[in-house]
């Protein structure tokens, strides 16, 4: 996500990827479920399976919201940087187009939050 500073900026950039050994921070957000109130960032390897983030992370993640239990892979929709976005299952983070700081939310139609609320 870029930014354009009016100043420039002074002092020493800590998030740049060099600094995470070899991973890159990934931004994850469930839209419609403001029980988590912003996107997870996350720091994984460029060469993770999309599939392994949907399988292992994002139950971990997420999986305490009583709508969890209730999505449906093949409906949801996902958006990356604001725009409509197809991932791969199949493919690795990097083979999915993302990069360092890259953020990525989905939505699961149908699913609101708790009675509607959105939370």
């Amino acid at each position: 996500m870029a930014v354009i500073a009016i100043k420039p900026y002074i002092g020493e950039v800590r998030d740049r990827v060099e600094n995470f050994h070899g991973n890159q921070l990934l931004f994850i957000g469930w839209e419609d479920h403001l029980f988590f109130a912003s996107p997870y960032a996350f720091p994984f390897p460029p060469t993770m399976l999309f599939g392994d983030l949907l399988e292992h992370v994002l139950p971990a993640t997420y999986g305490v919201h009583p709508d969890w239990s209730k999505v449906d892979w093949s409906r949801a929709e996902w958006f990356k940087s604001g725009q409509p976005w197809v991932p791969d299952a199949t493919r690795s983070l990097a083979e999915n187009g993302l990069r360092h700081k890259d953020v990525i939310r989905f939505r699961t139609p149908g699913l609101t939050g708790i009675k509607g609320s959105c939370s």
